[in-house]
């Protein structure tokens, strides 16, 4: 961890970060490894398992055939931490373990052989929760505790096994216990674009408090997190992130906060509700009618039905009408579905007309720089330069390369291939002037 933070005891929220000097907009606040890892499930066979890079084509590991890597090299890298992972797997076949389940064990393999950081936050501390949950998630934790048991169960080696629970903090060596610490403080690694990869545990920053409008924000560049700031911070002040997305109502931010992290959120945000009446302008009866469609829409997307989605989201905009102002949260949602679904089936005139439409909103809920909003203006912007209205795209490009400067950094891989946009824009403007003479 950088000299740039320390933990503290916050009031009304236990333990903390906060700045030890002063930290201006877009300045990197502090990056780390984390103590474990692993690809997503669901993105297993897309994305390499030892450098989260996603290829469309990768190696398979031939034992546990799970596992997948871009080259020889990365294979070779990632197989210290893989081994033991693979001998499971293997054992488990042809059933998968969950997400949380995985990463709770490469914990546990990692702890046999802890990397030699100066951690501001031990896995013995992390918190689990299990008192303040309802029975009905206890018994879902359970669950995945049971299988965490037999996943790491090396029946032709009992000695391991013991080895593998000593090597363990105290009030992990129950796996119950273990599980619900994963689950509570572990982060989505997400690419450049914001899709999910993985999950990882990165001890120290699991310090970090949540904040519905925070000063920081994480990205990631492989699975190393990067902590940038997006308010100046001066010295002392605490350090925050959010831990959902913010984009929603004050309600539903605090249930799922409350359901999910077991905390009842009182930042100013959540205390004025002001942005409320933002995110349901318009009739009710007209945002009622979209709000009601978003489970049946999701399931769309999920399915990868992207005609039909298309389709749907359209009818449901038009029944809405142009009273319905393009801020009101859930048409935001369905305009977003309806952008996903028409770059889906390359229609891309009707994917910029989307793409254009939710801009307005995210420049008002999104008044610091937050990568959310940088990454749907390079998306836009990225369809103007395919349709070639080049220069739209790039005024578009150089709005989203302000945002994407302070929450990425000037070196991270996504703002270098923005740079590379922008220039080529420049590039087929000054050629088409050319062509005019």
């Amino acid at each position: 961890m950088l000299s740039t933070v320390e933990r503290f005891v916050c009031p009304g929220k236990g333990n903390g970060l906060r700045a030890t000097v002063r930290i201006r907009r877009g300045q990197l606040v502090t990056s780390a490894e984390p103590l474990a890892s692993c690809v997503s499930g669901k993105r297993a066979a897309e994305v390499c398992h030892h450098c989260f890079t996603r290829r469309e084509t990768l190696l398979r590991c031939s034992q546990c055939k799970m596992a997948r890597y871009c080259n020889a090299g990365c294979q070779k890298q990632a197989w210290s931490g893989h081994k033991r992972e693979c001998r499971c797997l293997r054992r488990l076949l042809p059933r998968l373990p969950t997400d949380s389940v995985r990463l709770a064990a490469r914990i546990m393999f990692a702890l046999l052989n802890p990397p030699k950081t100066n951690e501001l936050y031990t896995l013995e501390e992390h918190e689990s929760h299990l008192n303040s949950m309802s029975e009905q998630k206890k018994q879902g934790l359970s669950q995945l505790a049971s299988m965490l048991a037999l996943y790491v169960q090396q029946e032709e080696d009992s000695n391991l096994t013991q080895e593998v629970t000593s090597a363990l903090p105290p009030s992990c060596r129950d796996p119950l216990s273990l599980i619900a610490k994963v689950t509570c403080n572990c982060f989505t690694i997400s690419d450049g674009e914001l899709q999910e990869v993985g999950v990882g545990l990165y001890p120290s920053l699991s310090l970090l408090n949540h904040d519905c409008r925070p000063n920081c924000v994480m990205v990631f560049e492989g699975e190393r997190l990067q902590l940038r700031a997006v308010q100046d911070i001066r010295p002392k002040d605490e350090l925050t992130i959010s831990y959902i997305e913010t984009l929603s109502l004050t309600e539903e931010r605090q249930k799922q906060l409350e359901e999910q992290y077991h905390f009842v959120c009182h930042c100013q945000r959540c205390n004025s509700k002001k942005e409320d009446g933002f995110i349901l302008s318009g009739e009710e009866e007209k945002w009622q009618q979209l709000k009601v469609a978003l489970p049946r829409l999701e399931g769309l997307k999920t399915e990868s039905n992207w005609p039909a989605l298309l389709e749907s989201c359209s009818n449901l905009l038009s029944a809405a009408g142009a009273e319905l102002p393009d801020e009101n949260l859930y048409r935001l949602r369905v305009t977003d579905m309806a952008l996903d679904a028409a770059v889906q089936l390359g229609q891309w005139e009707e994917a910029l007309t989307y793409g254009k439409q939710t801009l307005p909103a995210y420049r008002l809920f999104y008044p610091d720089p937050h990568p959310v909003h940088g990454v749907q203006l390079m998306r836009v912007g990225k369809l103007q330069h395919h349709l070639e209205h080049l220069e739209d795209a790039l005024d578009t490009f150089k709005e989203a390369f302000i945002i994407m400067r302070m929450t990425h950094g000037d070196d991270h891989p996504l703002t270098s291939d923005l740079r590379m946009k922008m220039e080529e824009c420049r590039l087929e403007m000054d050629a088409q002037q050319s062509g005019r003479h």
